[in-house]
């Protein structure tokens, strides 16, 4: 049996809107990003799905996403949710063959300006969209 390469998604203003902004690890008041909860339904068809953020080091953290995550996944569609229990959660940064984060930069060997770095906005405050 092939072995699924891992896709890493972060979780807050990837799978969560983060519209509230960030309250406590455990405080998860938003909606989910349009269109996330049937992409994590198709690609844990694909890939070995790992959910890892910073709330994935934080007292509760990892259980408010998954709870978090079920019941989004039980409002979207109440008789499919066994996919969701293939969803990883790692506490360290899996060795992924790629990673959706809103926080980050593909590197392609040019390093980037300080200004560049410091003008960065993630898409939901404006930033490009990739």
């Amino acid at each position: 049996m092939e072995r699924k390469p891992i896709l890493c998604l972060d979780f807050d203003g990837v799978i969560h809107s983060y519209t509230s902004g960030w309250q406590d690890a455990d405080v998860i008041p938003d909606p989910p990003v349009p269109g996330a909860i049937a992409f994590l339904r198709e690609a844990v068809d694909h890939f070995r799905v790992a959910i890892f953020s910073s709330r994935s080091h934080q007292p509760g953290g990892i259980e408010a996403m998954k709870d978090w995550l079920g019941r989004w996944v039980l409002e979207e569609d109440p008789f499919d949710v066994a996919w969701v229990n293939a969803i990883e959660w790692p506490t360290e940064k899996p060795p992924a063959l790629v990673t959706i984060d809103d926080r980050a930069l593909t590197f392609d060997g040019t390093w980037p300006s300080m200004d560049v770095l410091r003008d960065f906005k993630p898409w939901n405050r404006g930033g490009e969209r990739g």
